[in-house]
């Protein structure tokens, strides 16, 4: 079993940016392999987290259960990069601001030159995608180191990993320079913060595809080897995803090909103006919702957003198809507050006639160059207001934010996207939007919310109602590793629905399933349902608050939570801390509570503290909930911690069915109770 609550060393400056490791003495010999390769599906066996996430292309592989000569992060404290000094209860594995924490299943395998890591094919594979760390520059800006990827022992080939886009530090909205003080120096923090520089580096990761020079049958041997002369110092590799990529699709009847008007395959000239003609030539010949525009194969360089509207932008495959180009300095500052530009396919805003409408957006990448946080900057793989529109089958990275659409808005499809290393959100539908339906996506390494309906409340009185999103549905997505705010967040609204997705290793101030009112969202009204998820090793520490976050969390800030809330048949599995959570902000605590929640039909299998937090006044009824493995009582009441003696102000109302020890502690308050390790989750029998 892996350990998973270790005590990390404390880093310094060296380990933490130029991250000089001990290199290898003698040629290590390889880990013992398992007797079967090992799939995985967010670090787990595919059987516990069955029909939960998307139905994804590709196989996923461990690095830490594979054939390697490196380490485990988890095999000892030297393994680890560990940027925040110990709490006086001891850094967890899970801690935020390690190597650990933001990998994948909470493990990786650390190479220093000349190691490798050795995987076997279970099905057979033409492309691969390798999630990675490699240490960022002294003075920041990243650096580039090479790959050596080997099938079967030949097949050779290279893969660049950068860091060029990893490695942020200090507080929000963050520093690409490691030498940068606090940018908010006032603000409150931990007595035990390290003051030594960088200041909490984090978003460490990065990850490169590489088609392959053919398709290589299952059973062989694929090897990723840190050359002896590598930039890097060292080398950490997480995963391995491997897949069969068809054929570059054909160009469809009836479409212009941005070739016809002068875009550039190899990527060297702009071809931001093609798309432009194209466009218009393609609404011209067949207007409305027959205009189609073909990205065939190719590498395409784009400075700026594209504008579509009534019009079909479809590429040749999201392996093939790749629009890509740098952030760009705007001459003068945009209506929207913008001062850069960069790749992007946007919609017209809500307030231009309603924004865009029947716009497709199939089967290309948008690879960006956003390697800084600016809030103000639109630089976002898609954006702008897109009614009656689909997005499906796009691979979207490095931009800020992988799909962030300004409402109001509606009917509109975003499936089988790959949205991977974001600087901020993954996705994130913001005021008044309805009937949007996000499925089938796969989310992985955000800056960020992962996923986000934000119900922004920015008009007057007489036209909030407008600012809610109401009528939306997140279904089947698959959630790893954000490393900032939460899976999947719910910010006010009115009947939404939140099922069947699958979410993995958040690593701080947030978890993986969350409603909030907070971010100046509307309230929330009619019913927000959360079904069928399932989460895994969730739960962060909040660092301001010195407490555990619930793998599920509902938190009144600017508002109470007193719409029907639903969390139904789903599973959460090694949560960190706590399973759910109600908590208000303490100076509202009084004020704002938390009511009218359902809990039915749930099973927490392993809780480092409890199943059930309260840290507000509200109410909540529970109805078969099995749980195992809990470290403490399974429920946690402190109400509003006024202690009032007819009991807490939050009333925990028990139904039937509920099993595993709730009864054993009776009325209970632990303001801040010591994890538990829990046991590995296992089949419920």
């Amino acid at each position: 079993m892996r350990s998973r609550l270790i005590v990390a060393a404390a880093a310094v400056l060296a380990t933490a940016i130029a991250a000089v490791m001990p290199a290898a003495q003698a040629e290590p010999s390889p880990s013992a392999t398992a007797a079967t390769p090992r799939e995985t599906r967010a670090g787990l066996d595919p059987e516990l987290v069955e029909g939960r996430g998307a139905d994804v292309a590709f196989a996923e592989q461990e690095a830490e259960f594979a054939v390697h000569t490196g380490e485990p992060l988890s095999a000892s404290s030297t393994g680890d990069i560990a940027l925040y000094s110990p709490d006086r209860r001891g850094a967890e594995q899970r801690a935020a601001y390690t190597l650990s924490a933001e990998a994948s299943g909470r493990d990786a395998v650390r190479l220093d030159p000349g190691a490798y890591v050795e995987f076997t094919l279970t099905r057979p594979a033409n492309a691969i995608t390798v999630r990675a760390s490699i240490p960022d520059a002294p003075s920041g800006g990243g650096i580039e180191s090479p790959l050596e990827v080997t099938v079967d022992g030949r097949h050779r080939s290279t893969m660049t990993l950068t860091s060029r886009y990893s490695w942020l530090y200090a507080d929000y909205p963050f520093s690409n320079d490691p030498g940068t003080g606090w940018l908010n120096p006032d603000w409150w923090r931990p007595p035990t913060e390290s003051q030594a520089k960088p200041h909490r580096p984090s978003h460490a990761y990065d990850e490169q595809r590489l088609l392959l020079d053919r398709t290589h049958p299952a059973g062989s041997t694929l090897r990723l080897t840190v050359p002896r002369r590598a930039a890097a110092a060292w080398t950490v590799v997480d995963l391995l995803d491997y897949e069969q990529v068809a054929p570059p699709a054909r160009k469809p009847a009836h479409s212009v090909s941005i070739l016809q008007f002068g875009a550039d395959p190899s990527g060297r000239r702009d071809s931001s103006a093609a798309f432009d003609r194209a466009i218009a030539h393609a609404q011209q010949r067949h207007p409305g919702r027959d205009a189609v525009v073909y990205i065939p194969a190719g590498t395409f360089l784009v400075t700026r957003h594209i504008v579509v509207d009534e019009v079909a932008i479809v590429g040749a495959g999201n392996w093939h198809s790749i629009v890509t180009g740098p952030v760009t300095p705007r001459a003068t500052q945009a209506p929207d507050g913008s001062r850069h530009d960069s790749p992007g396919f946007y919609g017209r805003w809500a307030d231009d006639a309603g924004g865009s409408h029947d716009v497709r957006l199939a089967d290309f990448a948008i690879v960006g160059e956003v390697a800084e946080r600016i809030d103000n900057d639109q630089v976002n793989g898609v954006g702008g207001a897109l009614s009656d529109s689909v997005v499906e089958d796009l691979y979207i990275k490095n931009t800020k934010v992988g799909i962030w659409l300004d409402g109001p808005g509606s009917d509109l499809l975003i499936r089988d996207n790959v949205i991977v290393d974001q600087i901020a959100d993954g996705l994130n539908i913001r005021r008044g939007w309805t009937g949007v339906r996000a499925t089938n996506n796969f989310v992985r390494n955000t800056g960020d919310d992962a996923m986000a309906m934000w119900s922004h409340y920015v008009s007057g009185d007489a036209a909030k109602e407008l600012d809610k999103n109401s009528g939306n549905t997140f279904d089947h997505n698959t959630i790893q590793s954000p490393v900032l705010a939460n899976g999947i967040a719910i910010y006010g609204g009115r009947d939404n629905t939140v099922s069947d997705n699958l979410i993995a290793d958040p690593v701080r101030e947030g978890s993986a399933l969350h409603a909030g009112y907070r971010h100046g969202s509307t309230d929330f009204q009619g019913q927000l349902t959360f079904a069928r998820n399932t989460t895994v090793r969730a739960g962060t520490r909040e660092l301001n608050w010195d407490i555990g976050v619930g793998a599920i969390w509902f938190y009144a800030l600017e508002g109470p939570l007193d719409a029907d809330f639903r969390v139904v048949d789903s599973d959460f599995l090694d949560v960190s801390y706590n399973a759910i959570q109600f908590v208000s902000e303490w100076a509202v605590k009084d004020l704002y509570g938390i009511s009218h929640v359902t809990v039915r039909d749930v099973r927490v299998d392993g809780a480092g503290t409890n199943v059930l937090n309260a840290r507000a006044f509200g109410s909540a009824t529970i109805e078969n909930l099995d749980a195992r493995g809990v470290g403490h009582a399974f429920t946690n009441n402190c109400g509003s911690f006024n202690f009032p003696p007819t009991g807490p102000e939050f009333s925990i109302d028990l139904l039937g069915g509920n099993d595993g020890g709730w009864d054993a502690w009776g009325t209970w308050c632990d303001d801040r109770p010591v994890p538990v390790e829990p046991p590995e989750p296992s089949a419920w029998l």
